[in-house]
C-alpha cells in the first residue's frame, strides 16, 4: 500500500509536533535544578516539576545535584610541627546552593572541593604537634570546615562538614607512644599505692593517736574516780572516828570494843590473803577475840571510868540512862605469836 503525499505531510507534521512537544516541556526531578541558557548564555535555573522552554531558542546547560554530596578525601603525608609524619584521610559533605554558579564559576566541581580540602589538612594538621594532633580531632574539623566553606563559597558550594577518619602515625613511633604510655600508666600506678601507703600510715598514727588519747583520758577519770573514792573512804573513816571519839567521850565503851574488834578481824582476813603463803596455821580459839575485846573494854573502864562518874577529860553532864545489865566477859588476851607458816 502506497501513501500518497498528503498522508507523508501529515506523518511529518506529527512528528514535529512530537519534537515540538519535546522542546516545549521539561520535567525536573526532585533533588536537582537545571540551568536554561538562550543562544548559550545562561537566563534561569529551573526548579523541580513541569518547566516550559521556547522551541529552538532556549535549550538546557547543566543539571545540577542540590541535594548533600559526600565526597572522600584521599590519604595524604602530613608532616605536623614537631617535625612527626602522619597519614590522614578525610570525607567532605558539601551541598550545592545556587547551581549557576557552581555550573559556570568553576569546572570540575568534585575535583576542586577534593583538592582545597587537602590542601587545607596540610595546613591544619602541620601547624600542630603530635600529641595534639591525636587529640584534637574536634578542633581540627572545625578548622577545616570553617576554612574550606570560606573557600568554596564563591562557588554556591556549602560544605556542611568535614571529618577526620584516620590519622596514622608511623610504626616506630606508635611504639614509642605505647611505651611512653606503659611508662606513665606505671608512674601513675607508684604514685598511687604510695600515696595509698602514706593515707593508710597516717590513718593508723591518728588511730593510735586517739586511742592512747581516750586510754589517757580513761585513766585520769579512773584516778580522779579512785581519789574521790579514797576521799569519801577518809571521809567516813574520819567520821567513823570522830563518832567512836565522841561515844567514848559520852562513856560508851561498846563503841572502842566495836571498833577494835572490826580492825582485828580486818587485819586476821589480810593474813589470810597473802600471796606468799599457801597454808597458814595460827593458834587462834573462838575465845581469843572475845577475851581481847573484854581486856580493851576494862583497861577503858579504869580510864574513863565505869560509866556513872564523870570523865577525867572533863565533866560533861550526861542525861539519866536506864539502868542495864551488862555482862562481865573475862578474857586473858594471848601474847602475839607469829604465824606459822607452812610453803
Amino acid at each position: 500500500m502506497s501513501l500518497g503525499g498528503f498522508d507523508i505531510f501529515v506523518i511529518v507534521v506529527v512528528i514535529l509536533a512530537i519534537l515540538l512537544l519535546f522542546a516545549l516541556v521539561k520535567t525536573v526531578p526532585q533533588g536537582y535544578a537545571y540551568t536554561v541558557e538562550r543562544f548559550g548564555r545562561y537566563t534561569r535555573t529551573l526548579q523541580p516539576g513541569l518547566n516550559i522552554l521556547t522551541p529552538f531558542i532556549e535549550r538546557i546547560g547543566a543539571k545540577m545535584n542540590v541535594m548533600e554530596q559526600v565526597l572522600d578525601i584521599p590519604t595524604q603525608e602530613v608532616i605536623t610541627k614537631d617535625n612527626a609524619s602522619v597519614a590522614a584521610d578525610a570525607v567532605a559533605f558539601f551541598q550545592v546552593l545556587n547551581p549557576a554558579q557552581a555550573a559556570y564559576q568553576i569546572a570540575n566541581l568534585e575535583n576542586a572541593i577534593q583538592n582545597i580540602t587537602m590542601t587545607n589538612i596540610r595546613s591544619v594538621m602541620g601547624s600542630m604537634d603530635l600529641d595534639e594532633l591525636l587529640s584534637n580531632r574536634d578542633v581540627i574539623n572545625d578548622k577545616l570546615l570553617r576554612v574550606v566553606d570560606e573557600a568554596v563559597h564563591p562557588w554556591g558550594i556549602k560544605v556542611t562538614r568535614i571529618e577526620i577518619k584516620d590519622i596514622q602515625p608511623p610504626k616506630d613511633l606508635v611504639e614509642s607512644m605505647a611505651r611512653q604510655m606503659k611508662a606513665e600508666r606505671e608512674k601513675r600506678a607508684l604514685v598511687l599505692e604510695a600515696e595509698g601507703a602514706r593515707n593508710a600510715q597516717i590513718l593508723r598514727a591518728e588511730g593510735a593517736k586517739q586511742a592512747a588519747v581516750l586510754q589517757a583520758e580513761g585513766e585520769r577519770e579512773a584516778a580522779f574516780r579512785e581519789a574521790e573514792a579514797r576521799e569519801r573512804l577518809a571521809e567516813a573513816e574520819a567520821r567513823a572516828t570522830q563518832f567512836v571519839s565522841e561515844a567514848i567521850a559520852a562513856g560508851d565503851v561498846q563503841a572502842i570494843n566495836y571498833f577494835v574488834a572490826q580492825k582485828y578481824t580486818e587485819a586476821l582476813v589480810e593474813i589470810g590473803k597473802a600471796n606468799n603463803s599457801k597454808i597458814v596455821l595460827m593458834p587462834l580459839e573462838a575465845t581469843s577475840l572475845i577475851g581481847s575485846l573484854g581486856g580493851i573494854g576494862a583497861i577503858a573502864k579504869e580510864v574513863f571510868g565505869d560509866g556513872n562518874g564523870p570523865a577525867p577529860s572533863g565533866p560533861r553532864p550526861q542525861p539519866p540512862r536506864p539502868a542495864r545489865s551488862t555482862p562481865t566477859v573475862t578474857a586473858v588476851v594471848p601474847p602475839f605469836t607469829p604465824p606459822t607458816s607452812e610453803r
